[in-house]
Parts: structure tokens; C-alpha cells; sequence
């Protein structure tokens, strides 16, 4: 923690202010950092670090749990004190967590992305809520996916609420961003086939026999969808069968769903 005699940092320390700054998109672009907040993304971040796999700079705390203070110390990674109003300025929820790690950004170019033989990747085409964004994250890191990617206008995977819900996943696998025809072309020249995720596909999952090989599923956002030039433009078209009453599935559900019926046939033994 700080020096001993020294008192925590409050709001207007140079490097306070400077942390809160990375709460907004421009200031995340302009550092090349950005904030994970709470415990368990601390937490993945200090493992992240010390994997060699990126830099936490400062963990900012207003007490610092014993687990974490050993990972920091292992990582090498300085841990300053704050007062409670310093940590909700670095906070973008309603009751902040009172830990927050300073990290350089997590995304990287689409080709590392999906270098080697990818077998499972899921594309966020305009997927503008970070709620939904993280939690496809974290669904796709439970699944075993190779990468995520976010294509077209999508959310900023380092946007506060979007790392809050993939609980850490921003840590795990390859998070990418680049044009929607990038990401295509890329996931083609990977071996990849991009299977729409889509309420109105005249198939299901249930149907599809191919799911077993190299899978790219895209899905569009949860108020639209994907456009129809985006899913013409698809290998193929898939929908999650609603067997009950329910209207349809919101994003994560139907992502959770589609990427473990991939995960699951891939991993299936072979007959014979």
C-alpha cells in the first residue's frame, strides 16, 4: 500500500485524477489503459499480468484483500490506498467495489486474434450494450472459445460495465475489434464457418449436423438483430428452438446457448 505515514489518496491526486479519466472512452483511447473494477477482475488482472499476457500499472484500494496483495506483490504491481470517495470516483457503479487495477488495454489485432487453428469464435456484430457484451464474453470463456470479436459498431470491451459482466473473462481469451467485412473475411481465411445466430432462420440447432467442425457464430443486437445483407453474406443461418411460450431469447441466453451446442459436438467422442 502507500508509504507508512502517508495518508490515502483522495480525489484529487494527480494519479486519482488521472485513473478517472480512463471512466470515459476518449481517455481509455488517448492512455492505452483502462480500469477493471472489483475483486474477482482485479483478481484475473493480477493473473493476466503475471501470465506475461499484459501490464497492470497501480491497483488502487481502500482495503486490499489478502489474496490480492500477494498477487500484487507476485506481479510487481504498486497498490495505492484511497479514501471511499476516491474509489467511487473511480467507480462506475451505484456501490463501488473499493478495488480497482489499472490495465493496459486487452484487444488485440484480429490476425492474432485467430492465429493457429481456431475451432470455436464468437463475432458481436454492433452488440452496443456492454451488459450483453461482457456476459458474452464471459459465456464464450466458459464455453472454451478461441476468441471474441467485436465487429462493426460495437461496444468497447474495456467500457466499465462490459468488463464488470464478463467477470474477469476480458482476461482469459483474445478479444478483438475490427470492421464487420474484416472480421469475415478473417474468420474465413481461418477455416472458420460463420453460422448466423437468428430468431428467424428456417433451421435449428437441432438440424444442423455441421456444428461439430471450425464454427464462427455471429450475433447482431439484441433490439435488431443482424442485417440481412450481414446474414446473406453468412455460410449459414441457425435459430435456438423456443419449445414453450416464451417471445424469444435475449442475447446472452441464445450466444450461451448456440456456443455450447458447438462446444459440446466438438468435444463429443467420435463413433467407430
Amino acid at each position: 500500500m502507500t508509504r507508512p505515514g502517508d495518508g490515502p489518496f483522495t480525489e484529487r491526486t494527480p494519479r486519482v485524477t488521472a485513473a478517472r479519466a480512463l471512466t470515459r472512452r476518449a481517455g481509455r483511447v488517448k492512455a492505452g489503459r483502462f480500469l477493471a473494477e472489483g475483486a474477482q477482475a482485479v483478481r484475473e488482472a493480477l493473473r493476466w499480468s503475471i501470465a506475461g499476457r499484459g501490464v497492470v500499472h497501480e491497483v488502487f484500494a481502500v482495503s486490499m484483500p489478502g489474496d490480492l496483495a500477494a498477487l500484487a506483490a507476485e506481479a510487481g504491481v504498486p497498490v495505492s490506498a484511497v479514501t471511499e470517495r476516491a474509489a467511487a470516483g473511480l467507480s462506475e457503479t451505484v456501490t463501488p467495489q473499493g478495488v480497482v487495477a489499472v490495465c493496459d488495454l486487452v484487444d488485440v489485432p484480429i490476425d492474432t486474434a485467430l492465429a493457429g487453428s481456431p475451432r470455436l469464435v464468437a463475432v458481436l456484430a454492433g452488440v452496443s450494450d456492454p451488459g450483453n457484451a461482457g456476459t458474452v464474453i464471459r459465456v464464450a470463456d466458459a464455453a472454451g472459445a478461441d476468441a471474441v470479436v467485436l465487429a462493426g459498431h460495437a461496444v468497447d470491451p474495456h467500457n466499465g460495465k462490459c468488463v464488470r459482466a464478463s467477470t474477469g473473462s476480458v482476461f482469459h481469451l483474445p478479444v478483438s475489434r475490427a470492421p464487420v467485412a474484416e472480421v469475415l473475411d478473417a474468420c474465413r481465411a481461418a477455416g472458420l464457418r460463420l453460422v448466423a445466430a437468428d430468431g428467424h432462420a428456417s433451421d435449428d440447432l437441432m438440424s444442423d449436423t455441421g456444428l461439430a467442425g471450425p464454427t464462427a457464430w455471429v450475433f447482431g443486437s439484441e433490439a435488431h438483430g443482424l442485417p440481412d445483407d450481414v446474414v446473406a453474406t453468412l455460410d449459414h443461418a441457425l435459430r435456438v428452438p423456443v419449445y414453450g411460450d416464451a417471445e424469444s431469447l435475449n442475447l446472452a441466453t441464445a450466444a450461451a446457448v448456440c456456443l455450447y451446442a458447438t462446444a459440446w459436438r466438438q468435444r463429443a467422442p467420435r463413433s467407430g
